[in-house]
């Protein structure tokens, strides 16, 4: 037996059950979830921009949402188990790489593994959130200034802020960008899809897609502002990010488009989990 086939057999093995039926299932729940999150903020974010200002347009305050419903706790686990799961499969692709002519390629595998170590974090706040409401780290605002001020407060802390700042910046461009070039199809099965299907998935996946790459841009900005500044404050999470819209010239108008755009994203997300190639 050629020895150099063994390990060749066992990537082969490896791979085959990174591609399997249960990491299948898990991008697929993964991606249902991040919907829920994207679409619950979205609704919350139209709220605000409807006037009800007390709402918290975040993370934190679509965790709070559900957790208010029947079964919430149930469907907190389930959030965050879906989320966990989003962060196995990412995992997966940066370690195999993915369908597609460029899936094994160094830039869509170290996407992935980035996507696998935030979503891990976000799962693990929702699951925190899930065992106690005052586990799951608090608003994103502080959270972020928080976390701007010990990075200030570094060796070149400036240009640490400043560098991560720009690069949020940058992917907000480039999810906006790809989204109005609907690179996404690249990751659908158009085959199984019918010409509606493709017409609403186009409508949210543009749409969301430019809202959500919008809402990365401005808070990056914001990142960038308190970093050249030097104040932690002006730092914002998703919920300030999403209210500074409102105080542009355009108004509480400009945030309920966003916000609409961000519940399309939601729904954008839902397809992907319906129709992605895994």
């Amino acid at each position: 037996m050629n020895a150099n086939a063994m390990p060749r057999s066992g990537r082969l093995g490896a791979e085959r059950a990174a591609r399997g039926s249960v990491t299948e299932g898990a991008a697929r729940m993964g991606l249902a979830a991040r919907g829920a999150i994207y679409l619950l903020v979205g609704v919350l974010a139209l709220q605000v921009a409807f006037g009800d200002t007390h709402r918290q347009a975040d993370r934190g305050g679509a965790l709070e949402t559900l957790a208010g419903k029947p079964l919430g706790v149930v469907l907190l686990w389930a959030l965050g188990a879906g989320l966990a799961g989003m962060a196995v499969w990412r995992l997966s692709v940066a370690v195999f790489g993915s369908v597609g002519p460029d899936g094994r390629k160094a830039r869509k595998r170290l996407m992935a593994a980035c996507g696998s170590v935030f979503y891990a974090c976000v799962a693990y706040s929702v699951l925190s959130f899930a065992v106690g409401p005052h586990s799951g780290g608090g608003s994103s605002d502080r959270q972020s200034r928080d976390v701007t001020a010990r990075a200030l407060g570094l060796p070149a802390g400036q240009w640490l802020v400043g560098a991560v700042g720009a690069g949020v910046v940058v992917a907000g461009v480039w999810i906006a960008v790809q989204s109005v070039r609907r690179k996404y199809h690249e990751d659908l099965k158009l085959g199984a899809m019918s010409r509606w299907s493709r017409r609403l998935v186009d409508v949210t996946g543009v749409g969301g897609g430019v809202a959500r790459g919008l809402v990365f841009t401005a808070a990056g900005a914001f990142a960038v502002r308190a970093a050249v500044d030097y104040q932690p404050d002006r730092a914002k999470g998703m919920d300030d990010t999403l209210r500074s819209f409102a105080h542009t010239p355009l108004g509480p108008s400009l945030l309920a488009c966003v916000a609409a755009g961000l519940i399309l994203f939601g729904l954008f997300s839902f397809a992907l989990a319906r129709w992605c190639r895994v």
